[in-house]
């Protein structure tokens, strides 16, 4: 074998999971299509991480990267393709070389959701955003829409007024948010502008977005907002391609089941983070890495006291 345990990802829970796999000794790759952090990086501000009273998704991964990158060498910009198990041995097929383990550790997280709404794809990078901490900048003193009703949409609504944003709406689809309290004061008190029970009919414009066609559910009608861009917060979908592929029992929303130590159905394979649902929180997410990280040690004929 090339290594012994393969984690794919490099979020929070690859991060943990990597730190705590190598001190139990094992020899462990970590592979990541991208530059790493998962969707956690990209949160403007994080209050509730344990030791960080108030800290940059960006500056707490980059954090996580430096500590994990102490123990083992990871793979970023390269993406697995393919993962395939013959007697109890995992060939991993990546976009630069293949690797065989002995247990896969799925970290692979989640991606936003989109709305499917006329003019959205068309419009994607030109006033059309998913993340408000990469593209707020561009905004500033620009009319905007935040479209969503959950803790990361009230975060980002009071980031883009924070930043400098002239207007700024929170669309939610239903009478009443999901956010916690706290973040629903925050944002009146900021002078986000909440337009409940309403959904995106359309998002249109011709080389940008220009204005949003808006349905009020009650009054079965549509209005026009006008707004420079629109920044969508639904929600996340599982990325679980290379567990379907192997075989790993989903919950009915795409979410990766596993026991409370990250184990899966299948021998050799566990997982760890937002891909297995629940909370969806950075605290958790490095929780369950290192958890799925020590439980792979029994596939490797190793022990570890928990």
């Amino acid at each position: 074998m090339d290594y012994e345990l393969a984690i794919i990802g490099a979020g929070p829970a690859g991060y943990s999971a990597a730190i705590y796999a190598v001190r139990a000794g094992l020899k462990t790759i970590v592979i990541e299509k991208g530059i790493g952090g998962g969707l956690a990086a990209l949160s403007p501000n994080i209050e509730n991480y344990a030791g960080f009273e108030s800290v940059s998704g960006m500056d707490l991964t980059e954090k996580m990267k430096k500590h994990a990158s102490k123990y083992t060498n990871i793979h970023f910009n390269e993406e697995v393709k393919n993962i395939s198990n013959k007697n109890d041995i995992f060939s991993v097929e990546t976009s630069k070389k293949n690797y065989e383990v002995k247990a896969i550790l799925l970290c692979t997280g989640t991606e936003y959701r989109k709305l499917n709404a006329p003019g959205e794809a068309e419009l994607s990078g030109k006033g059309v955003s998913y993340c408000a901490t990469c593209d707020g900048f561009f905004f500033k003193g620009k009319k905007v829409a935040v479209v969503g009703g959950g803790n990361t949409a009230l975060i980002e609504a009071i980031y883009l007024k924070q930043i400098g944003c002239d207007e700024v709406y929170l669309i939610h689809r239903r009478e009443q948010l999901r956010a916690e309290k706290a973040y629903q004061d925050e944002a009146i008190d900021k002078g986000v502008k909440i337009i409940y029970s309403t959904h995106v009919a359309s998002i249109n414009g011709l080389e940008k977005v220009e204005h949003l066609e808006i349905r009020d559910i009650n009054e079965n009608k549509n209005k026009k907002l006008l707004v420079d861009g629109v920044f969508i917060s639904v929600g996340e979908l599982p990325q679980n391609e290379i567990a379907k592929n192997l075989g790993v029992k989903l919950d009915d929303k795409g979410f990766i089941i596993v026991d409370k130590d990250g184990r899966t159905n299948v021998k050799g394979v566990y997982a760890a983070g937002d891909i297995t649902g629940g909370l969806r929180q950075v605290i958790t997410a490095c929780s369950e890495g290192a958890k799925a990280a020590l439980s792979s040690t029994e596939v490797l004929g190793k022990k570890y006291p928990y």
